[in-house]
């Protein structure tokens, strides 16, 4: 798949949904059991000590046991149902200055000294090609410590039969609102990782993720023309209890309401969905010009991504990343400026691994470094990158920002984007006293299509539901909308910030990069935001 099929999927897209399978088939009792840590420690200690003996100045270890359930329904049959587990050894050495890298999936003592000492050779070959040696940043050794997603309830504990039973309950429900067809599917993740280091660090974390993803159809069968609206959840770092459903607060749109809480009442989007989906059949198509667009947090997390996330990289922005759209347009000179308006002043935008519930949250990243949060963009004014251990010398900084990753035991780690969050406003704000202020414009609910060009510079966005906004009230539903952008110019045209009670994520579980690809999972946050005079352009396809 590339990077567009990945934010599709990530973003609810399931009519056709082809899911990543990782590792081998496993009955789903084994989902709830654990490796001992005393056992990690001492393959991890076997694996530091051969690569040291065969030459490496630094070592890290990393013993994954990754764990997915998949749960996939369409109306009222149970499509499928997997349980996967891929567990090994990742070894990354350091050696006259340069990097080198092996694993394995024997977990046989004899096997993980072999990886070590085949990294270490790997490293010293690759030597003599690089001219300049790593510099890596200090990072002190943390000992023996743990952590874990603060989840209320285990998803992989809840009986299948309770997941199938929730699916299609949510099926039903939109048949009988006015779908055609509905999928729905549940995906559940649990990352076992341990991280061992010649700093000194043995860490054990135990990391929880889940994903409820739908897609309703409605059909006007006298022509023939069908509409879709994806689910609105937004991928957490939550349990089961993440469907809960207990809504914080609604929208009022007209044909109904959109909910929205840190939980997910899957039945009462399936609901809406199939209402929603139906009235697009008939919606007016927009007239394309100037509008105010008024972006739910819903949609908003994806422009955020594509062009505040990405080029926000430090490897994009260096070059040393050119896959899945390329590079950056925030090239080193505007960092070095201090003084370049990448949005209006009431844009601040920040990276973190900390927020709660978030794709992102871990205690250390998969270099033993312990994860924070740091500003990206101040007041509109770009201010940092995104780098980690072997790049932060660049930029002129001590230590790393936390924000390495690999996406499993048998790939390295390099640097991911870390959460890239919209801070809120900070004068009381609600979304229905930002409409008011509204003459014209749309109110956008939902991520779609998108399209953005090799520098991050200029994109274009679709989204779920459109509703036009005339005279400070929502008037009606609308079709066929995308905006246009150039990334500066839009973050300058930022007017409007709801408060912190409108604050919520959105994310991507499967966010690719790099060559061989490797996916990650990365929450955006943001509050309503208003845009002013944004190009709006008529998508709908011409039959003549």
């Amino acid at each position: 798949m590339d990077r567009r099929d990945f934010l599709k999927t990530a973003s609810a897209s399931v009519g056709g949904l082809i899911l990543p399978i990782y590792g081998h088939a496993i009955a789903a009792e084994a989902l709830t059991t654990k490796v001992d840590v005393a056992l990690k420690k001492k393959l991890a200690d076997i694996a530091l000590n051969a690569a040291t003996k065969a030459g490496a100045s630094y070592c890290d270890v990393r013993i994954g046991r990754y764990l997915r359930q998949f749960v996939i329904t369409r109306e009222t049959k149970v499509e499928n149902v997997v349980n996967t587990e891929s567990t090994g050894i990742g070894v990354r050495v350091i050696a006259n200055g340069t990097w080198g890298f092996a694993a394995t999936s024997d977990m046989s003592e004899d096997a993980i000294a072999k990886a070590a000492v085949q990294a270490t050779a790997i490293a010293k070959a690759n030597s003599k090609f690089q001219s300049t040696p790593v510099q890596l940043a200090a990072v002190k050794g943390v000992g023996e410590v743990s952590w874990a997603t603060p989840i209320q309830k285990n998803s992989m504990t809840v009986p299948i039969k309770d997941k199938v039973d929730l699916l299609l309950g949510v099926n039903n429900a939109a048949l009988k609102a006015g779908a055609d067809f509905i999928r729905s599917v549940l995906f559940l993740v649990n990352e076992q990782k341990y991280f061992a280091s010649t700093d000194g660090s043995y860490i054990d974390q135990d990391v929880h993720r889940i994903w409820a993803p739908m897609q309703v159809t409605a059909i006007d069968k006298k022509t023939g023309k069908f509409r879709t609206r994806d689910g609105l959840s937004a991928p957490s770092g939550l349990g089961y209890e993440y469907l809960d459903g207990k809504a914080a607060g609604k929208i009022a749109l007209p044909g109904g309401a959109i909910a929205y809480s840190s939980s997910y009442d899957m039945k009462e989007d399936a609901v809406a969905a199939a209402k929603q989906a139906r009235a697009k059949l008939t919606a007016r198509s927009v007239k394309p010009g100037k509008y105010d667009l008024v972006l739910d947090p819903s949609h908003l997390w994806l422009t955020i991504h594509e062009s505040v996330g990405h080029p926000t990289e430090l490897d994009r922005a260096l070059g040393y990343e050119a896959n899945f759209a390329g590079t950056s347009f925030v090239t080193l000179d505007k960092w070095k400026a201090k003084d370049f308006k990448y949005g209006s002043d009431k844009v601040t935008i920040f990276a973190d691994k900390v927020q709660p519930g978030t794709l992102g949250a871990v205690g250390y990243d998969d270099e033993g470094v312990k994860t924070k949060r740091w500003d990206l963009i101040k007041d509109g004014v770009f201010v940092n990158y995104q780098a980690i251990r072997d790049q932060v010398h660049i930029i002129g900084e001590k230590e790393s920002q936390g924000c390495c990753y690999a996406d499993s035991w048998s790939n390295v780690q390099f640097q991911r984007m870390a959460n890239v969050s919209l801070t809120p406003g900070k004068e009381k704000l609600s979304v229905a006293d930002m409409v008011k202020g509204v003459e014209n414009g749309i109110y956008i609910i939902g991520n779609g299509s998108f399209s953005i060009d090799q520098q991050r510079y200029n994109a274009q966005f679709g989204g779920q539901l459109f509703y036009e906004i005339k005279d400070g009230k929502i008037t009606e539903q609308i079709e066929d909308v995308a905006y246009q952008m150039r990334t500066p110019e839009f973050w300058n045209a930022c007017a409007a910030i709801c408060d912190e009670s409108d604050y919520r994520f959105g994310g991507s579980f499967f966010d690719g990069k790099g060559q061989p690809q490797q996916v990650s999972a990365v929450s955006h946050g943001s509050a309503t935001t208003r845009f002013n005079g944004v190009n709006v352009i008529n998508t709908a396809r011409s039959l003549g």
